[in-house]
């Protein structure tokens, strides 16, 4: 778009952060302003269970490349309104930013049952600061969710030394990785001390000096400090009188566009394509969107549509899990390509769903979207 002369992202996460740097790649020279809600440089968010449940005080969640945008750096600065046709997005502390073209990489926000201090979420650097402090005391514990989040969680605070139920409804990970190895995932943990309910969860409150979790089924769990990992929020409060949001939601195009001046990528982004609206705030698709985002908002119709593969990875419970494609049926068995499952050391395929997923294997990345993508039996 030719008369972009000051773009602003609002967001400086992982889809932030590409958005910004794509920008510069593809020869966009304009002033461009960042403006993220934490005061920290981007930092790798997966990174965040495993620094927090470490053990020892340090909380090192690596370096990412430093960005090649040189934009200028508003952090610690919350949005909290968007005029479109005046363009300029309102900050919490009165200013007014003006762009001729926004990305909307706002992020999201944990999911909580309470405002208490002992209901502790897992999002930010902060978090994971204040999530060691509390475990490193050992205390009891109740984890609530049981997605991956929830499990690496649990996985950690269990080596710490303390004591952890875990409450989620069916199979922890099966949503996520299927039936087979949400299950294998699941005896691991059951094997190292795990308490897993079976369960929904009615209310949590303060009991005490610790936390009480109460069930669907009226049953009661005490704890020195809940942690809840049952998803999170995209952060869209700000956009409420912008008129960008359908039905509470805010949805792209497979190029990641909301207008002609607007594009959205990352956990905020619910994406509008073949297989219909859907939001998947992983990682690796956060960064992919970036990059369509950025393409888009300079290029239009000539940027290409969003491509790429589901990649998703965890560790926990001494098990190292990389998975490329959709969620397996599980109405079909994987073909064992290396390995053997009773060892828990696998290279599995499921040709149906287009999914490999390599358990406790080595296996470069490239290597397992080519095997989830490959029709036939490997």
């Amino acid at each position: 778009m030719a008369d972009l002369h000051s773009i602003v992202i609002v967001g400086n996460g992982v889809a932030g952060l590409t958005a910004g740097d794509t920008l510069r790649r593809l020869g966009y020279d304009g002033a461009l302003t960042i403006i993220g809600e934490e005061p920290h440089a981007t930092y790798s968010r997966p990174a965040l269970s495993k620094v927090a449940l470490a053990p020892g005080e340090d909380l090192d969640v690596g370096t990412l490349p430093d960005p090649t945008h040189g934009g200028t750096e508003l952090l610690g600065r919350t949005a909290v309104g968007l005029d479109t046709d005046g363009r300029t997005v309102s900050l919490d502390d009165g200013t007014q930013v003006g762009f001729d073209g926004l990305i909307i990489a706002a992020g999201s926000h944990a999911r909580r049952f309470t405002d208490s201090a002992r209901e502790l979420t897992l999002r930010s650097l902060d978090d994971a600061a204040v999530l060691k402090r509390h475990l490193l005391d050992r205390p009891t514990v109740t984890v609530i969710g049981g997605g991956p989040l929830g499990m690496e969680v649990a996985s950690g605070a269990v080596g710490l030394g303390c004591p952890v139920t875990l409450v989620h409804p069916g199979t922890p990970m099966e949503l996520h990785l299927g039936s087979l190895l949400g299950g294998i995932l699941t005896d691991a943990a059951l094997e190292q001390g795990l308490r897993v309910i079976d369960a929904m969860v009615s209310t949590v409150r303060e009991f005490g000096e610790g936390m009480t979790v109460t069930l669907t089924d009226g049953s009661e769990l005490t704890s020195d400090i809940v942690i809840t990992a049952a998803g999170d929020l995209p952060n869209i409060g700000w956009l409420e009188d912008s008129g960008l949001l359908a039905g509470g939601r805010l949805i792209a195009d497979d190029r990641c566009r909301i207008t002609d001046r607007i594009v959205a990528a990352g956990d905020v982004t619910w994406i509008n394509g073949p297989s219909g609206v859907g939001r998947k705030p992983i990682w690796t698709t956060a960064i992919e969107q970036g990059k369509v985002a950025a393409a888009a908002l300079l290029h239009g119709d000539d940027a290409p549509a969003l491509d790429h593969p589901v990649y998703f990875w965890t560790d926990q419970w001494g098990q190292s899990l990389k998975m490329s494609g959709p969620i397996p049926s599980g109405e079909e068995d994987p073909v064992v390509v290396e390995g053997d499952l009773a060892d828990r050391a696998a290279v599995l395929h499921w040709p149906g769903s287009g999914t490999a997923a390599a358990l406790n294997m080595r296996m470069p990345i490239p290597r397992l979207h080519r095997l989830a993508a490959t029709e036939t039996v490997a």
